[in-house]
């Protein structure tokens, strides 16, 4: 059964002519110019698959998880999910920079569709793994990226949908978070009616949790398949 659908998938950015930023500055007209981030993109995730994602920086990984997420609308293609619920953990997504971190408990909770009453039932479980103490009635502006990420796993791990993306976050905080981290997500993924994506540079990850890897360069589909058989392309590519 497909879980997810990605059809011809195309996400564009207008920005500025990177030679001539400070010039643009000053005229009337900025020259401006369009670059591609997701090309063309086409393929399916099975129901209860844990889909590894790999690629260099900047190729365009990030955005299509982000248009997976709902965060971004394609310029034509389509992203079906099958009337499921989608949450994305990704580092400087969703949170309320003012408020505190027991307030976005709420508003991402919220956002993602369940009641105030499933929240509160849930509010301290998140808090305790998140170990935040104190921090989390303080505004997020004053978090480190590695509280950040706690309190964002936290909340994703805690409150399940039906589709998880996880952007490059089992990488980050010290050690022992990781591994807890690390080990809440072999929890999660052995619910075999939810769907997770894993955006990843790391082969361990990839090759211990999914079950296949799509390889993305310049925002186009390189391969994918068997994780080992993908990786050890990615590898030879990017040592050449």
């Amino acid at each position: 059964m497909v879980s997810i659908k990605v059809e011809n998938l195309v996400i564009k950015y207008k920005t500025l002519n990177s030679t001539s930023i400070q010039r643009n500055f000053f005229q009337k007209r900025k020259k401006r110019y369009t670059y591609t981030a997701v090309d063309d993109i086409s393929f399916e995730v099975k129901k209860g698959e844990i889909f590894g994602l790999t690629g260099r920086n900047g190729s365009g990984k990030s955005t299509l998880l982000r248009a997976i997420g709902g965060m971004l609308a394609p310029d034509s293609g389509k992203v079906d999910l099958m009337g499921q619920s989608v949450s994305l953990l990704a580092i400087g997504v969703g949170f309320k920079m003012e408020m505190t971190g027991r307030e976005n408990i709420y508003i991402a909770g919220l956002l993602l569709g369940f009641k105030q009453k499933e929240i509160k039932e849930k509010e301290q479980e998140i808090v305790d793994f998140a170990e935040l103490g104190e921090f989390i009635d303080m505004p997020v502006r004053t978090y480190s990226s590695g509280m950040y990420s706690r309190l964002g796993f936290a909340i994703t791990a805690t409150l399940e949908t039906d589709i998880l993306l996880i952007d490059e976050v089992l990488s980050v905080g010290d050690e022992r978070f990781r591994q807890k981290s690390y080990d809440k997500m072999k929890q999660l993924i052995t619910n075999k009616e939810k769907t997770v994506i894993i955006c990843a540079h790391n082969r361990t990850i990839l090759e211990e949790l999914c079950e296949r890897v799509l390889w993305m360069e310049k925002g186009k589909i390189v391969k994918v398949g068997n994780v080992k058989e993908v990786m050890d392309e990615y590898e030879e590519y990017m040592h050449r």
